[in-house]
């Protein structure tokens, strides 16, 4: 992979053509974790070929798990070799340390994984992720049994060690949070009993999907998801869509740039994830999903997105959690909107990456749009995109979402700071180069 360090995005005149984005980033995680502890060979198409995902991989290889890839640019071939419940090696000392990079979803799912070992593990990661919030995870699998800590102000390193047994509990999310929901139903794979998780507002599906394509005892219906303990998971086969929060940044793009007409192929539609595309509907998007199928339990389909005039609304509280990795690009499309979009209910933006608000929010100002911060959201007063250079603050997502701004810009915008593009949208430049976009890289 070649690092990119800055972007500069200049207005274009239309988008046009079809493109494919890499594999889905949070299906790849689960396929690697869930291929380590079944029994057999699990086959993955289309694995992601991101840092993020590569961090996952390196994670499950120090725990000596054997994996072949071929790699072919943005996505991979994977066979995994499980090693079976109980099959984790830690190295020569009996301690394992996993540095995780920038993968929040990495850290949080590998915590549920582990907890339940046989041995001591260390996770840690990059300046970013060490200031991500842990205790939505540590405090849950304490009550299912599990000695895990963290720093006094409840971020990274994080510190299991091997207790007896896990067991199975009943635990009502108070964020709503798929890395939360799937750490603990990856520490119930090795519990005894049941665990039942109630969620208020759901939340992406893909662990409990991809738990039935390896056999395991899962229900979901009516915000309960209940998982049986112990049950042993058999290889299978999967292939992974495209990148749903990858496709929404051509998705915007095509939709704010006059007389576009783009089609992105097989991407995922799971509708725990769809909530950018009912957003960008209500703002007055044209966008139609084409070829509707299924893999492994995935609807996947492919997005045909024309340019057509949006206008600003008020942001139903009942969207936020399913779109909450889109709103910096769904930020864009309100600044290039006609009058103003109004978010609130969405703190969560504020510990990701990066505060993804006060990111947004300056680089926009930078850019000529009238924004106001709120302590959950933001006010932003649509009037098109003047353009200027902005920060990304090393976030992946804000930094594509100012290389969207660009070319739906008056005279351009460049990005400092993209070094991470990579960590979700390998080959980000490539791809949006064959939509039409204008990107001169550095």
């Amino acid at each position: 992979m070649t690092t990119m360090t800055q972007i500069t995005s200049r207005p274009v005149e239309r988008l046009h053509g079809r493109v494919r984005v890499p594999g889905d980033k949070s299906i790849s995680h689960r396929a690697a974790m869930f291929g380590a502890v079944a029994e057999g060979v699990t086959e993955v198409h289309g694995f992601l070929n991101s840092l993020d995902c590569r961090a996952t991989l390196a994670a499950i290889e120090a725990l000596g798990v054997r994996v072949e890839a071929d790699w072919r640019g943005a996505s991979g071939e994977l066979r995994i070799y499980g090693v079976g419940p109980g099959g984790f090696r830690p190295p020569a000392g009996g301690e394992v340390v996993l540095d995780l990079g920038n993968s929040g979803t990495s850290l949080r799912l590998m915590s549920g994984l582990l907890c339940g070992q046989g041995f001591a593990a260390t996770l840690t990661g990059d300046e970013s992720l060490q200031r991500r919030p842990m205790r939505r995870v540590t405090e849950p699998l304490a009550r299912m049994g599990a000695d895990v800590v963290t720093e006094p102000n409840g971020t990274p390193p994080v510190r299991i060690r091997p207790v007896a047994k896990l067991h199975g509990v009943e635990y009502r999310l108070p964020v709503a949070s798929a890395q939360v929901k799937s750490c603990l139903l990856l520490a119930t794979l090795f519990a005894d009993g049941e665990t039942v998780l109630v969620e208020e507002t759901p939340t992406r599906d893909h662990t409990e999907i991809m738990l039935g394509a390896f056999g395991a005892p899962v229900s979901a219906e009516r915000g309960r998801v209940t998982l049986v303990g112990g049950a042993p998971l058999a290889a299978t086969v999967l292939d992974v869509p495209g990148d749903l929060s990858s496709a929404a940044f051509l998705t915007v793009a095509a939709s704010l740039v006059p007389g576009s007409e783009l089609r992105i192929e097989c991407v995922g539609v799971n509708p725990t994830r769809t909530g950018v595309l009912e957003i960008l509907k209500r703002m007055g998007a044209n966008v139609e999903l084409a070829g509707l199928r299924s893999w492994n339990g995935e609807p996947v389909a492919d997005l045909h997105v024309r340019f057509a005039p949006l206008h600003g609304i008020t942001v139903p509280q009942a969207l936020v959690a399913n779109a909450i990795d889109e709103f910096p690009v769904l930020f864009v499309a309100a600044a290039c909107a006609d009058g103003v979009t109004e978010l609130s209910g969405a703190s969560e933006l504020r510990v990701k990456e990066s505060d993804r608000i006060g990111a947004m929010a300056e680089g926009l100002a930078a850019c000529g749009v009238a924004v106001e911060e709120k302590a959950d959201g933001i006010t932003i007063c649509g009037n098109g995109v003047i353009g200027g250079q902005v920060d990304s603050r090393g976030d992946h997502r804000v930094a594509m979402s100012f290389a969207v701004a660009g070319c739906a810009s008056e005279c351009g915008v460049t990005v400092a700071g993209c070094e991470n593009v990579d960590t979700s949208f390998p080959g980000f430049a490539q791809t949006a180069g064959e939509a039409g976009f204008d990107l001169e890289v550095v």
